[in-house]
């Protein structure tokens, strides 16, 4: 790789960093295999960085999102939930802290239930921010199919948490 290139990838990298662990661990749940996730995607955008370097996100986005969809079916089925999550009773913080950590915790929680399409858009969509258009784009699919499963989604998201959904996922307006 030449030096103006390798520069720019390091700059890259260190810029975004933490945005990409960020959506790879609300994609997986889990911090190990998110920097896996985010590795995998750099040494691919790497090898392509001449082509990528104006613009590499949605690269480096799709690429961390197909990875995890590939993981997933790889190992599903071999993977052990808990009814609790260990230590959450004895949260440090105060009441409001707690009950923070432990609506972040069902968050996680149920974000995991999601099916992997349907936590891809999901985070893309509401995390990440992107519009339909953009999540299609990224997902490889229509922009109906990101509807779709944007609502699937949140519907399943609303059932699994409904202490949380108004202040989580509000309903849709104009719709009843």
């Amino acid at each position: 790789m030449r030096a103006d290139l390798r520069e720019s990838f390091g700059a890259y990298v260190t810029a975004r960093r933490d945005h990409l662990l960020r959506t790879a661990y609300l994609l997986c749940g889990d911090h190990a295999q998110a920097e896996d996730l985010v590795q995998a995607a750099l040494v691919s955008a790497a090898s392509r960085w001449s082509r990528l370097a104006d613009d590499p996100e949605a690269y480096v986005r799709r690429s961390i999102v197909n990875q995890h969809v590939s993981w997933w079916r790889r190992h599903r089925g071999r993977t052990c939930t808990v009814a609790e999550v260990p230590g959450t009773a004895h949260a440090a913080g105060g009441q409001d802290e707690t009950q923070r950590i432990e609506d972040s915790l069902s968050l996680a929680a149920a974000l995991s239930a999601l099916a992997p399409r349907q936590r891809a858009v999901v985070v893309l969509r509401f995390f990440e921010d992107l519009d339909v258009a953009a999540t299609a784009e990224a997902l490889g699919c229509s922009t109906g199919t990101v509807k779709s499963q944007t609502s699937d989604a949140l519907r399943r998201l609303r059932s699994l948490l409904p202490a949380l959904a108004p202040e989580l996922v509000p309903e849709p307006k104009g719709r009843t």
